[in-house]
C-alpha cells in the first residue's frame, strides 16, 4: 500500500490561505503567497501569464464566472513541493471538471499555478466568459507594466 502524501509545511500554509482567500474572492490578499516570479497557465491560452498583477486578474474573474466551484480532491508530489487540486463547476450551464496544478517554492510561495479542464465544451464556455472579461487587459497578462 502506497504512502499517502503530504505537503511541506510551508506549502500547506499557503494552501489554507488559498482555501480562504478563494471562498471570500479575496484575491487582492494573494500577494505574501505568491513567488514574485510566478507563472499562471490558462487552459485557454497558449501564453503563460507572468506576475503577480496577471494571476490576481485572472482568479478574480474565473472565480466570478466560475458556478457552483467545489474542490473534491487533492494530492501532493512525493516531494511535497506540489499540490493538484480536482474541482468542478459549471459557466454557462456547461459543466466542467478541471485540475489546478500548484507549485510551491522553499517558502511555500505559489510558484506555479497551472489549470486543465474538460470537456471541451465547458472550456468553450469559460474561453468565451473569460475572453470577455481578459480583453481590455490584454497587456498586463502579457506582464507589460502600468497596464
Amino acid at each position: 500500500m502506497q504512502k499517502e502524501q503530504q505537503l511541506s509545511p510551508a506549502a500547506q500554509r499557503t494552501l489554507d490561505a488559498w482555501h480562504e482567500i478563494l471562498k471570500r474572492n479575496a484575491m487582492e490578499e494573494l500577494d505574501p503567497w505568491l513567488s514574485d516570479d510566478i507563472v499562471f497557465r490558462s487552459p485557454v491560452a497558449h501564453q503563460p501569464y507572468p506576475g503577480k498583477p496577471a494571476i490576481k486578474l485572472v482568479l478574480k474573474n474565473v472565480n466570478q464566472v466560475f458556478e457552483n466551484f467545489t474542490y473534491h480532491r487533492s494530492f501532493a508530489s512525493d516531494d511535497g513541493s506540489s499540490a493538484i487540486l480536482e474541482f468542478s463547476a459549471s459557466v454557462k450551464g456547461k459543466q466542467l471538471k478541471g485540475i489546478d496544478m500548484l507549485r510551491f517554492d522553499a517558502e511555500g510561495r505559489i510558484i506555479e499555478f497551472e489549470v486543465m479542464v474538460r470537456p471541451l465544451s465547458g472550456l468553450q464556455a469559460l474561453a468565451e466568459e473569460m475572453g470577455k472579461r481578459m480583453a481590455p487587459r490584454a497587456a498586463l497578462l502579457k506582464g507589460q507594466a502600468g497596464a
